[in-house]
């Protein structure tokens, strides 16, 4: 039996250390409640390899043919929120969507990775683990360790034409 609750104490202690980030608690998507008006439904989203979660509200009708890729130039409006629905940034109301081109840097790994794949007009809930977005370093209103929840509308995306 002390052996039983030896190995019980050991993995207790691995669990409890593979959520720490340098000794700071690191919130796991499947582990946590969002606030309701986020609507948030993580039985009805995908999973990616790399922890992100998405969830089409809105499949776009733009481009039938393909959907955004890396490197394509995408046209975006957004909002972000944090779990508990603090709104932290978007631009809805703004005059210019949020221009990028996917892959190249320009907005966090996350906000990257969960718009390719959608087609134009569509609209995408993309939930972030902290790895994805701002790890363990506070931005802007956003606490270190955040899991983000954004909504996304893609309103463009064009592939670049190949240089000569």
């Amino acid at each position: 039996m002390p052996r039983f609750r030896l190995s019980a104490l050991f993995l207790l202690l691995l669990a409890t250390t593979a959520c720490l980030d340098g000794g700071v608690f690191v919130p796991r998507i499947d582990d946590v409640s969002f606030a309701p008006e986020l609507n948030v439904n993580i039985a009805l989203s995908t999973r990616t390899a790399s922890g992100l979660y998405y969830r089409d509200v809105t499949v776009g009708t733009g481009n039938l043919v393909r959907s955004a890729e890396s490197g394509d130039s995408v046209s975006v409006r957004y909002e972000g929120f944090l779990r508990n629905a603090y709104k932290f940034d978007g631009n809805l109301t703004a005059t210019e969507p949020l221009r990028f081109v996917t892959g190249d840097g320009t907005v966090i790994d996350g906000f990257d990775e969960g718009v390719r794949g959608m087609q134009v007009g569509g609209v995408r809930q993309i939930i972030l683990p902290p790895a994805l977005a701002y790890g363990s370093r506070s931005q802007a209103g956003i606490p270190p360790n955040s899991i983000l929840v954004f909504t996304v509308t893609l309103t463009r995306a064009v592939t670049p034409a190949p240089t000569i």
